[in-house]
């Protein structure tokens, strides 16, 4: 038996490797399900395999740093099974290598990354609570916690004496891994202790929790064959290695997560220490119709506040007269139309004569229709399935397995980083293709792995190439802020509200699966909000990464002064947001609730960012909390903030608020 940061691993001579939190039930490490054989005993969920069941143990190497190597062999299939548990942060990464060692083929069609087993007994479920997130355009991160009976119920299991055949799932669709529901999630005991766990894939994942006689078991993979359209084929001596999980077994949900925020930090292999502030000139602002005319005053102003990098946002690449450029993208080649005589350089130049870098958006996965790449491009490069070319709102999908897709990429960045000086790319992602591409694929779902994973070392390559440039994850907002890419990027776009006073929820619940210093929560001031609306969507863009937009230019100059006392204090606090650790007060914000809370704990300080969103004098209670002290924005009336009993008394005035306050004590 070993110990593994609050894990149990054990493995008999007749039985496979297991993997049990605080001695519940023991679940077998790796289950693996094959176009041959599925389960040993029917079931619908991803546990009790026919090769999960025969694995067992032919080598193992427990090392001193916390990190576990374990070998498993089917002695049927000649399937080998390499197994590495790494303790990272406060979690515990487990990734598997599948290798066939016979000389028959095997078509692997699901393998768990981890099955984890919990609590005991046949009525464990009754204990605890799952807590999940629903993601969409415009409304990311809507966490909510309901007991696990809801959707696996009680069964009086041993009447039948035997396990339950039913599941409780949570499933990623398509290419846009966080568009429907978070990678993220956890069971919490009613004694408080928790599971919590974090896929990193940037293609498919389900989760799987189960109950039998003996317990609950959580299964967490990357794509499977009936969710995802996988498969993938082995043959002799050919390998398959599992997305990586990472688990996490604490006292408490917000000591869980603090053990997943360390290890987010712990595998990043990018750091962008500097943490410079960035204006966009897309939301609410040029909408994708950027101009030499229509940049100028926004550099100006940019400059003037404090920003550090101005990215000029889509449309940089679009003739105007040609109306709708969606589906032309894929040159990646500006349009002279849209700038004077000095082109998109000039632009760029004035840029950084005022002291700034500058960025471009960039969509680099998608050609459009109308494209001349959609015809140069050979039609292998591109996305695949029943023998036609992918396409989706009037855009095909590029594979990055091919060299000539990486080849036509490796230009273009080099190009705008070499002979534009850019320093700042914004890679969005807003459509989701579907099931994948089967070209060199066994399954759709397996060519869409291999595409991302394709498009992770490419990733890599360009920062080795360019190791001053900076990236932005973004995908529609957040439709694919999973950490096989923010392992590899600098900042992600939290959403694409535009409504200031939806924004809250969405950057409160941020740092639950983002890092702190990762999360650009929009602030994109305007003339026609009152003082009070500016501060309110400054304190959004404060309470992670400080990404500005909005027309700059054209505000009063108490607005002005916001933004840059704003931008001022990030500058201050940026270098504590990069030790963060969240917490909240109130709990995870509602999609609709009045006020929302975010706390960011670091060694020397902890800051708390309160939004009420009702329009009306309120009153309202912040539990474990003391001696507060509002730092942003400076001097303003309207709030009296007083201590009650462990906590704090906040009462605000008429109309939409917000407040950055400082706490010199946060009650455990």
């Amino acid at each position: 038996m070993i110990e593994l940061c609050g894990f149990t691993l054990n493995w008999g001579d007749d039985t496979p490797a297991a993997l049990a939190v605080d001695g519940g039930r023991q679940a077998a490490l790796v289950e693996i399900f094959t176009a041959r054989e599925q389960r040993a005993r029917t079931s619908q969920a991803y546990v009790r395999s026919a090769v999960g069941s025969r694995l067992r143990v032919i080598d193992a190497d427990a090392g001193a740093t916390g990190a576990v190597t374990l070998v498993q062999r089917d002695p049927e299939t000649g399937l080998e099974v390499t197994s590495s548990l790494v303790v990272s942060g406060g979690a515990l990464r487990v990734q598997h290598t599948l290798r066939v060692t016979s000389a028959e083929r095997v078509v692997v069609t699901a393998v768990t990354s981890a099955t984890v087993g919990l609590g005991a007994g046949p009525e464990a479920g009754a204990d605890y609570e799952l807590v999940s997130a629903r993601s969409e355009w415009l409304a990311e991160n809507r966490w909510h916690r309901h007991p696990l009976t809801d959707v696996l119920p009680q069964l009086s299991l041993p009447l039948h004496e035997q396990d339950g055949r039913g599941h409780a799932t949570i499933t990623s669709h398509g290419a846009w891994p966080t568009g429907e529901h978070l990678p993220v999630g956890a069971l919490v005991h009613r004694d408080g202790s928790t599971l919590a766990w974090q896929i990193e894939s940037g293609a498919a994942w389900h989760v799987d929790i189960s109950q039998g006689l003996d317990g609950l078991a959580v299964s967490l993979l990357g794509p499977a064959d009936l969710e995802h359209h996988f498969a993938h084929a082995l043959a002799a001596g050919q390998e398959f290695t599992t997305v990586p999980v990472a688990i996490t077994a604490a006292a408490g949900f917000e000591q869980a997560i603090a053990a997943l925020t360390a290890h987010r930090r712990a595998i990043r292999r990018v750091d962008g220490p500097d943490l410079p502030i960035v204006y966009n000139d897309f939301m609410n602002t040029l909408m994708g119709q950027p101009s030499s005319e229509a940049l100028r005053p926004l550099i100006r102003e940019a400059a003037e506040d404090g920003v550090e990098v101005f990215c000029i946002d889509a449309g940089w690449f679009a003739d105007p007269a040609i109306g709708d450029w969606w589906n032309t993208v894929g040159e990646w080649r500006e349009a002279p139309s849209r700038f004077d005589e000095e082109g998109l350089s000039g632009i760029i130049g004035e840029i950084h004569a005022a002291g700034m870098r500058s960025g471009l958006w960039l969509e680099l996965e998608v050609v459009g229709v109308r494209s001349a790449a959609a015809e140069t491009l050979p039609e292998e490069a591109f996305f695949q399935r029943f023998g036609e070319r992918v396409r989706e709102h009037d855009r095909y999908h590029l594979d990055f397995r091919h060299p000539a897709a990486r080849a036509h990429l490796d230009e273009t960045v080099d190009r705008i980083v070499g002979e534009l000086g850019v320093r700042f790319l914004k890679l969005d992602y807003n459509i989701n293709p579907g099931a994948g591409t089967e070209h060199r694929a066994t399954a759709a779902g397996d060519g869409l792995l291999g595409h991302v994973r394709a498009f992770g070392e490419w990733l890599d390559e360009v920062q080795r190439r360019h190791p001053d440039l900076l990236i932005e994850n973004c995908s529609s907002g957040a439709m694919r802020a999973d950490y096989a890419l923010l392992s590899r990027t600098h900042l992600q776009s939290t959403s694409d509200q535009q409504d200031f006073l939806r924004y809250p929820p969405i950057a409160a619940s941020a740092p639950a699966s983002i890092l702190p210093e990762q999360a650009g929560n929009w602030a994109y001031p305007a003339a026609a909000m009152t003082d009070a609306e500016t501060a309110f969507t400054l304190v959004t863009g404060l309470s992670g990464r400080l990404y500005l937009s909005g027309f700059l230019d054209s505000l009063r100059d108490t607005q002005r002064d916001l933004v840059r006392e704003a931008v001022a204090l990030h500058k201050r606090l940026r270098t504590g947001l990069a030790e963060s650790v969240p917490f909240w007060p109130l709990g995870l914000p509602g999609w609709d609730d009045d006020v929302v809370c975010l706390g960011l704990r670091g060694h020397e300080e902890a800051l708390l960012f309160v939004w009420s969103r009702s329009g009306s004098p309120g009153s309202f209670l912040i539990p474990g909390v003391r001696t507060a002290e509002e730092i942003f924005p400076a001097g303003a009336t309207g709030w009296t903030v007083e201590q009650e009993g462990d906590g704090i008394r906040i009462r605000s005035g008429e109309g939409v608020s917000a407040r950055v306050l400082r706490v010199a004590e946060v009650a455990s």
